[in-house]
């Protein structure tokens, strides 16, 4: 894929080879966004060069994706990716928030279709789906690149058009035709996406197949990983999180420290050791292929691992 201009910290990193981490903020039902720029100063510390503001994740209803990611990157100093789904927008209200989220400095945008509403908390909604991730991701490309939307010019004077990046989502964990239809989907995205954050993968030899495929679109892939604060979140990932199977080993060893006699201060710690351990093996033997440009780490709130990982890495 040919090198588009850098207009983020993001891509000037992946572009420079560096090896990057990406976070996740999870804003709620709230109005009030100073925990999540707490979170956002954490990540940033912890060695994250972006953080990724969900858009009504799970089809639940939350605070929007611009303003948080707005606020955040503002006030933290982490540079924000803003995600954005078809879920809830016709591709008129999608134009508008692209341009919105452009104005306000937003220059990294994840383009998702979105759950469909009856999984979330507000079933009886409608489903848009005007478009899908992919046709989103053209759109933003056109914006961009054509100063377009469907064709019809965009209206500036003083040449000040937007400057985003958009990035696509891939799942690693398909088996047989699932694997492959995955992978057709990412190399459809050639010349589109500009970067890819996946799932959470915890199978290396699977990994390495997917990523080595997906390589061929030239699409740098951040590899999705999930450190897990205790067993109860372990558990909980592993039974209702579809298509993702932590390794049972992994889990019989965060039963043993949640079953232990440690103090809860103890447990943190060891559950801190036990994801470094797992992680950074994991990370380096990707990095070692040049198979991935960095990770995307999506447990929220648990900024201390992230830099623990981080820090490892960088040795």
């Amino acid at each position: 894929m040919a090198q588009k201009p850098a207009y983020s910290e993001l891509m000037r990193n992946i572009y420079a080879g560096k090896f990057v981490f990406t976070g996740e903020i999870e804003p709620l039902k709230t109005a009030n966004m100073t925990p999540y720029i707490k979170e956002g100063k954490l990540l940033k510390d912890a060695g994250c060069v972006a953080g990724n503001v969900t858009h009504n994740p799970k089809a639940d209803a939350t605070v929007s994706s611009m303003a948080a990611s707005y606020t955040i990157q503002k006030e933290s100093g982490l540079e924000c990716v803003y995600q954005l789904t078809c879920r809830d927008m016709n591709r008129m209200a999608l134009i508008s928030d692209i341009l919105g989220a452009a104005h306000l400095g937003l220059h990294n945008c994840l383009a998702l279709t979105g759950d469909h509403p009856s999984v979330g908390d507000t079933p009886e909604s409608k489903p848009v789906f005007d478009l899908d991730g992919q046709q989103l991701a053209m759109l933003v490309r056109e914006i961009v690149d054509k100063h377009t939307a469907f064709g019809k010019p965009l209206k500036e004077k003083l040449g000040q058009f937007p400057q985003m990046h958009v990035g696509c989502a891939g799942n690693p964990n398909g088996k047989d035709d699932g694997f492959w239809a995955e992978i057709m989907k990412i190399q459809r995205k050639t010349g589109i996406a500009e970067f890819c954050q996946t799932q959470v993968a915890f199978n290396i030899d699977q990994s390495i197949a997917w990523c080595k495929e997906v390589a061929k679109s030239k699409i740098p892939i951040l590899i999705g990983i999930f450190p897990m604060k205790n067993f109860p979140t372990a558990k909980g990932f592993n039974d209702f999180v579809p298509g993702v199977n932590i390794p049972q080993a992994v889990l019989d060893d965060f039963k043993a420290v949640h079953k232990s006699n440690m103090s809860e201060e103890e447990k943190a710690k060891t559950y801190e050791k036990k994801n470094v351990d797992f992680w950074v093996p994991f990370l380096k033997e990707l990095r070692s292929k040049n198979l991935v440009a960095g990770a995307h780490v999506m447990a929220v709130q648990y900024a201390s691992c992230v830099g623990a990982i981080t820090r490892e890495m960088a040795k």
